[in-house]
């Protein structure tokens, strides 16, 4: 099939891109890497995509693109590209926000309305949407009560969906993300920067008392999802995409000086406006509908990025 990947340099798009290339499929990977800050580590997430006589490239802002032509001949589309972190998103940044993940998003949807060969769009959320849920677990009947611009950012666009769906029927399946890590994670993201504090026997800031939990998904199952929700027969669906287990923020420390031989020096702050202090997926609708199952434990995970980490700092 034809599929377009928005997003395609970062750290799940690059993951998906060479899956779908794996299975056949011609793949058009779009990234804006100008104005980037990790410009040097999504070109590195795109070496192994670059190769594949498949996969098609194009740099370019997607706010400033004539998307219709874009999306004309395509049978799918992921839409991964936008704005991510939590606590960037106050203040005056909060206008990139919506501009990364609202306008984008709503420009998108525009232009595949009139995309003749549409089968799916598949738009990455996000588990943000939930807010500081109390519940153990959220499942997609769970009240969604963002509490970071980011999380509503995520909810609009998903709303943005559901209108274009009944409106003019089209088609999409909504994937809300559980805090997923491996390697190609951001540098900005939390297994990235504390195996690199490890790594390089720097002073790490914890936020918190380090006691929040998350449910952490391994990036091959988030692809996995992602790959199933593209042939899944039905339209205008969310679903939970979390990982195989929950672990505290200390305990993932722990594995981290485990990995390294090396106790982390840790300095710990006040939490931080709009991280939730637990988040926990339901998963038993992705895995009665997509057929769901994530396999990759969080010791094998951590051990698959800590190598990762190792040799993309290796010449440092």
């Amino acid at each position: 099939m034809n599929i377009v990947i928005t997003g395609a340099a970062g750290f799940i798009g690059s993951h998906l891109s060479e899956a779908l290339l794996k299975l056949g499929h011609t793949v058009t990977g779009i990234d804006h890497l100008e104005q980037t800050p990790n410009r040097s580590f999504k070109e590195n997430n795109l070496i192994h995509a670059l190769e594949h006589p498949g996969f098609h490239w194009l740099s370019m802002d997607l706010l400033n693109a004539n998307l219709e032509q874009l999306v004309a001949d395509v049978d799918i589309i992921f839409h991964l590209a936008g704005l991510a972190g939590v606590r960037n998103s106050w203040g005056d940044s909060f206008t990139d926000y919506l501009q990364a993940n609202v306008l984008l998003t709503q420009r998108i949807l525009d232009a595949c309305r009139k995309a003749a060969n549409l089968k799916k769009l598949v738009y990455a959320s996000s588990s943000s949407v939930y807010g500081g849920s109390n519940e153990p677990y959220s499942s997609e009947q769970s009240s969604t009560q963002p509490i970071s611009p980011y999380g509503l950012t995520k909810l609009a666009g998903e709303q943005l969906c559901a209108l274009y769906h009944k409106q003019y029927g089209l088609p999409y399946t909504a994937l809300r993300y559980f805090t997923v890590f491996g390697p190609r994670q951001r540098p900005d993201m939390g297994f990235h920067r504390f195996m690199k504090a490890a790594l390089f026997s720097q002073s790490l800031t914890v936020y918190g008392n380090g006691e929040q939990t998350r449910d952490f998904t391994y990036v091959s199952d988030v692809v996995e999802a992602n790959i199933s929700a593209m042939s899944y027969s039905n339209h205008g669906n969310v679903f939970n995409i979390g990982g195989v287990e929950r672990a505290s923020v200390n305990e993932v420390i722990q594995k981290i000086e485990g990995l390294s031989g090396k106790a982390l020096q840790l300095t710990y702050l006040p939490e931080q406006p709009g991280d939730p202090f637990a988040t926990g997926a339901d998963i038993s609708l992705a895995r009665a509908e997509l057929g769901y199952n994530p396999i990759i434990s969080l010791d094998e995970g951590m051990t698959k990025q800590w190598s990762y980490i190792t040799k993309l700092y290796g010449n440092v």
